[in-house]
């Protein structure tokens, strides 16, 4: 971690450096950008991090090819639009700075539109989500961090952390087979994210993160 928040620090572009922490469901991007975050802030970079949360459809686009749909969660879950027209580019070269905290409040399904702050011109932006590499997005990173999980390992995690959201430890199960999972796999076929990545984490054990490719 030491040597990755060294190398984003060291970086001045001539506006926030974007950053994207990849990965499928349940590689552990939450706890792996909140930790990169911080020791990326005691290199004296001020951080704005970003979670997928924020970043959501709301509910009738997410489930309108149907609630077990894989295609409908890959195609439909993140509002990765929203992302790039009012995050990305406005961090990026040229850019105004002023950029959405979140668009979309999860638990109420609200639009947000007035969630706004305005970035230091030297900021480095963490924002971790899943399908953060698909199709145009990819050239508005700086760098992309991808967390290289095998897939069965990344979800026994994922059912455990969404076993009672779910409804129990079965239907997590099955919600992951069908739906979550499926769409990651998606995803790997489609756009070979953990290859694209500037950045590849061996990240099957948190405890032991792995640089496979990236600063030295």
């Amino acid at each position: 971690m030491g040597r990755l928040a060294t190398h984003l620090a060291s970086q001045y572009v001539g506006h926030p450096l974007r950053v994207g922490v990849d990965g499928v469901c349940g590689a552990g991007k939450t706890t792996f950008a909140r930790e990169l975050a911080q020791a990326v802030r005691e290199r004296g970079r001020g951080v704005i991090l970003l979670d997928s949360d924020g970043f959501h459809h709301v509910r009738a686009r997410r489930y309108r090819q149907g609630r077990d749909s894989a295609r409908g969660y890959y195609e439909d879950a993140y509002d990765l639009e929203a992302l790039a027209e009012r995050v990305l580019v406005p961090l990026g070269p040229g850019g105004t700075r002023q950029y959405a905290e979140k668009v979309h409040d999860l638990a109420s399904d609200a639009v947000i539109s007035d969630r706004t702050a305005t970035a230091e011109p030297d900021a480095v932006l963490i924002a971790e989500m899943t399908f953060l590499q698909r199709g145009a997005l990819r050239a508005l990173w700086e760098e992309v961090v991808f967390l290289d999980v095998d897939l069965a390992v990344a979800t026994e995690r994922a059912v455990a952390r969404d076993a009672v959201a779910l409804g129990g430890e079965s239907a997590a199960r099955a919600a992951y087979s069908s739906r979550y999972r499926a769409a990651c796999e998606i995803y790997l076929a489609e756009e070979r994210p953990a290859e694209r990545a500037s950045i590849l984490i061996a990240h099957d054990d948190p405890a032991r993160p792995r640089i496979l490719r990236g600063p030295a």
